[in-house]
């Protein structure tokens, strides 16, 4: 009898996978066949998970998933959507709702639509971004739980879909937990919620879930193209399309449905700053047809310089995070990001950061089409839990939905493993361990990491050392002389950097509060701060192998841990741009010098 039970109950979890699953992210979500569910969704505010858990800390048998409605007079239901209030999705609730403007725990949302389902078509639920941790719903059966803020997710919900009404309901908790990708401590605000769009996407029952398309970092004229079906299925015909380029190429999946082909002899434009040229690009497989925008190029680093297509580079950057211009809230839309990357432009930048975790796929897609290099970061950042290893894989899952996501976008030339990390044995074999990793998911594109801290040999020569520097392409790493450190102590510094690989000065900067003046040497007024930057750009100039910066930061931007009343009042004001858009003193002093190396690298 303990068999046949336990057969039992093997058959009803076999089912319940059948029904529903996390699928690896599908390539180009805005390429295909898509039904946007961004708009008004209800939400219950669940401060002590009554929805999820009983007073034993156990899962309850009927969550607020099921969306459950009374029956009769008497069935006792203690929660109801319909009456409950609505926010537009993707959003912050601590932006879109004042009473939650500190929260931190779950909320449920619960949104409503009509879909029409196509026989032998498959039906997948695609989530941009939602911070933290996900437990989704569909009409009522849960799907999955997804964990980290800032990565891309769907699931196959096929058997789950109705043709008709239905229903999806996703708990969001953002609660702050020290083994969580970042941890406890972060210097950003903690926006919870569905952060970025929700689609539900039609494929065919066999289709492109992944491709690859790029150019031979050692021949630029070979171009080279992979594809992955969603199932392991040999003899199926996918073709490439390039019309610009007269590539017309058809080759067959293999026993794991995956393809690949190398095309000698083209000759594209190659993509940089000044002409980011993108190629219409169209795969298909049977009746499916994948339509992109992609651009070529290599990047590559030979001694101390950075080379973008055989030639050197000086990247002109500046560090961002997402959150809207002219506002304070998390940004969501292609628009968001158009207004950020043109105050980057502006300010003369080739190339920015987007710091601390993977932005928006709306930020990566107009970066590219301005003509601004990307360096793609995985949020661990400080003090991490090295030594735990379900830490490290949410770091490597992030790390690969990261490149997963964006491994077609011309513009990233740079994936970071992390920000600040104190230097020990811990860390080093924690972030070792990824950077080995992001070679084997891509090896086309440059490995570094933001490191904390130089050693001081005397009290003004530092000397960069760190046991990472043998696991990057690049060498980058923070220093805040001049506010963190004495400003008069600028121009008496001095670096060595003993390891022959590029330079980037990942951050450095000041604070000021738009519109405060006085002093040059008077902390938080626009003057002390463009006076920072005056010695900076001098001190920098100094270091041999430098081969880009992106000070910190473009926007000033929330934070919990900037409490200084009348100053900060919870945002970092390190901003050239106040969080409403205006340009400080020193945005002046890093415009005039980037402008001189733009001439420099012409």
């Amino acid at each position: 009898m303990k068999k046949i039970t336990l057969l039992i109950v093997s058959l009803l979890i076999t089912n319940i996978s059948l029904l529903a699953e996390e699928v690896p992210i599908i390539q180009n979500i805005y390429g295909r066949n898509i039904q946007s569910l961004n708009g008004k969704w209800n939400y219950i505010v669940d401060m002590m998970q009554v929805g999820y858990l009983d007073y034993w800390n156990k899962e309850v048998k009927h969550s607020y998933g099921e969306n459950r409605k009374p029956r009769h007079s008497t069935d006792l239901v203690e929660y109801d959507f319909k009456k409950s209030p609505s926010m537009d999705i993707p959003t912050d609730w601590n932006s879109a709702d004042e009473k939650l403007f500190f929260y931190e725990g779950s909320i449920w949302f619960e949104r409503e639509f009509t879909y029409k389902k196509i026989a032998g078509m498959r039906t997948l639920l695609y989530f941009g971004a939602v911070n933290y941790q996900a437990d989704v719903y569909v009409n009522g059966t849960k799907v999955g739980k997804h964990i980290g803020g800032f990565t891309s997710f769907n699931y196959d919900v096929t058997d789950l879909i109705k043709d008709g009404d239905n229903f999806v309901v996703v708990k969001v908790d953002n609660t702050r937990k020290l083994d969580n990708v970042p941890t406890y401590f972060f210097d950003w605000w903690n926006y919870g919620g569905i952060t970025r769009d929700v689609l539900l996407v039609t494929v065919n029952d066999t289709y492109i879930s992944d491709y690859n398309i790029h150019l031979n970092n050692h021949n630029r004229k070979n171009i080279l193209f992979s594809a992955q079906l969603n199932k392991p299925k040999a003899g199926v015909e996918v073709s490439l399309e390039i019309p610009e380029l007269k590539i017309h190429k058809t080759v067959k999946t293999d026993a794991q449905g995956r393809v690949n082909l190398s095309i000698n002899n083209a000759k594209p434009i190659l993509w940089c700053p000044e002409n980011p040229k993108l190629y219409h690009t169209i795969i298909k497989q049977n009746n499916e047809s994948v339509s992109d925008q992609i651009g070529f190029r290599t990047i590559e680093t030979k001694g101390r310089k950075i080379l973008l297509n055989g030639k050197p580079i000086f990247l002109r950057g500046i560090s961002i995070h997402e959150e809207k211009a002219y506002d304070t809230r998390r940004a969501t839309c292609a628009a968001d990001a158009d207004t950020l990357l043109s105050w980057a432009k502006d300010l003369g930048c080739n190339y920015v950061r987007f710091a601390h975790y993977p932005h928006n796929e709306h930020a990566v897609r107009e970066a590219e089409k301005m003509g601004l290099l990307v360096w793609s970061e995985i949020p661990v950042y400080w003090t991490i839990a090295w030594d735990n290893e379900d830490t490290y894989q949410n770091a490597q899952n992030q790390l690969r939905d990261e490149i997963h996501r964006d491994h077609n976008r011309a513009n990233i030339i740079i994936w970071s493993m992390a920000n600040e990390t104190p230097r020990g044995t811990s860390r080093d074999r924690f972030l070792s361990r990824l950077a080995k990793y992001a070679r084997t998911q891509d090896s086309t594109r440059l490995i570094s990491m933001a490191m904390e801290v130089t050693e001081a040999n005397s009290n003004y020569v530092n000397k960069l050392s760190d046991n990472m520097h043998e696991y990057v392409d690049v060498v980058s790493f923070n220093e805040y002389i001049g506010w963190y450190r004495d400003i008069n102590d600028i121009d008496k510094m001095s670096w060595i950097i003993p390891y022959d690989k590029p330079v980037i000065i990942s951050e450095w900067g000041g604070g000021a509060l738009a519109g405060r003046h006085g002093d040059k040497n008077t902390l938080w007024t626009e003057e002390y701060q463009e006076e920072l930057y005056r010695k900076q750009v001098r001190m920098l100039e100094k270091i041999k192998g430098l081969a880009g910066t992106t000070p910190w930061i473009l926007k000033d931007f929330r934070s919990p841990r900037r409490t200084l009343h009348g100053t900060q009042d919870w945002f970092n004001r390190k901003g050239l741009y106040s969080d409403q858009g205006a340009k400080k003193k020193a945005f002046w002093i890093l415009k005039n010098w980037y402008t001189k190396m733009a001439k420099e690298y012409k």
